[in-house]
């Protein structure tokens, strides 16, 4: 074994159901040039590329381990670890980070307690950096699934992750509808 690889001693095992992806390498098995559209369809049945299914379609392809793992890293599209259900991008290009997107990254990560990279425990939340999202006129900017959120300061970046850990409670039925929504009975 090569000194520093750590693929081949790993036991490590994601727990990943690999018949949700027998269909997918069947549909790709006579097709040498699909493994981007493998690693996409993997990734649209468990939300990420658990280590399982990269060994998995490596097998199936017979291709080495290390080129699948090329490619899902190479590609920003592609995701090692489970994703939140809702992503919150930060931008950090020039006119964000002038205009605070640092503080408004400490904010937020303090607020969720993940990191920039990461998933909330509860997988509610992942934060990623982005380069830019082209709303500088509204620096600093970030965007949660499809909404914009602009010219944050801190308080708005409280406000906002409050709100989002609000819905996200609701929606797995954590905390009851107020008494205002509630219909008479």
């Amino acid at each position: 074994m090569t000194e520093g690889c750590r693929c081949a001693d790993t036991q490590e095992h994601s727990g990943a159901d690999l018949a949700l992806i027998e269909p997918v390498l069947e549909r790709y098995a006579g097709d040498p040039g699909s493994l981007i559209p493998v690693l996409q369809e993997t990734q649209r049945v468990y939300g990420y590329l658990p280590k399982d299914a990269l060994r998995e379609i490596a097998a199936a392809r017979k291709i080495p381990l290390a080129k699948v793992y090329g490619v899902a890293t190479f590609y920003s599209q592609f995701h090692l670890r489970p994703r939140g259900e809702k992503v919150i991008r930060i931008c950090h290009g020039t006119a964000c980070h002038v205009r605070g997107a640092p503080e408004v990254t400490r904010v937020i990560v303090e607020e969720l307690g993940a990191k920039v990279g990461e998933t909330t425990e509860d997988r509610a939340f992942t934060i990623e950096s982005v380069a830019c999202v082209g709303c500088c006129g509204l620096a600093p900017v970030m965007i949660v699934g499809e909404q914009t959120h602009g010219q944050l300061d801190n308080v708005k970046a409280r406000t906002i992750v409050a709100t989002l850990r609000e819905e996200a409670e609701l929606a797995r039925g954590e905390i009851p509808p107020s008494a205002e929504e509630e219909e008479p009975a």
